[in-house]
């Protein structure tokens, strides 16, 4: 696997609402720790839309990563422009952060937000030009990775090529419990 698409869910879905939140290190963690295990088999690409929530983590843990192994490269394609045009001063900056340091900063439709059509092109774009995914998602709690996770699950059955991880919230719980144990 030489590309890795990451996905999950939004920020509000997990009811992150500061960029304090313990959860989001846990979260990094977690995407970093498959990141690693997919670089020991030849991930070169990891590949985000730069939603706000575990794709503008996942960005961040790669950049992190990135220190230690330079090869490791980050792609942010978004589906439309200035998608980040709404958001607070606190996530544009970190988002502009995730920006400069990602290797590849693209759209998929060349113009900005004009309807939710561009979200299901940014999908299709990405199942493509991916060989797997990271997908942070409990089937106990449905969300918006839900769509995405049955578009991979399609992609999979159809080329038998495409592979899901998937990281869950018994996975954090495991990770939230070494950190923890680590310290006591």
């Amino acid at each position: 696997m030489k590309r890795v698409l990451i996905t999950g869910y939004k920020a509000t879905e997990l009811g992150i609402f500061s960029q304090k939140h313990p959860g989001i290190a846990i979260i990094k963690k977690a995407i970093a720790k498959q990141v690693t295990a997919l670089m020991d088999e030849g991930l070169e690409w990891v590949i985000v839309s730069g939603q706000w929530g575990v794709e503008v983590w996942a960005a961040e843990a790669v950049i992190e990563l990135k220190q230690q192994h330079p090869n490791l490269q980050l792609a942010v394609i978004t589906p439309f422009l200035e998608q980040e045009e709404k958001w607070s001063d606190d996530k544009k900056e970190i988002y502009n952060h995730v920006l400069q340091h990602a290797d590849y900063v693209n759209s998929v439709t060349k113009t900005k937000y004009e309807g939710p059509w561009q979200f299901k092109e940014k999908n299709r774009f990405l199942l493509r030009n991916s060989d797997g995914m990271i997908l942070l998602y409990d089937e106990e709690t449905e969300g918006s990775p839900k769509y995405m996770r049955e578009q991979a699950l399609n992609q999979a059955a159809k080329t038998n090529a495409y592979t899901l991880y998937t990281i869950t919230a018994f996975d954090l719980q495991s990770i939230a419990e070494d950190e923890q144990n680590r310290y006591d």
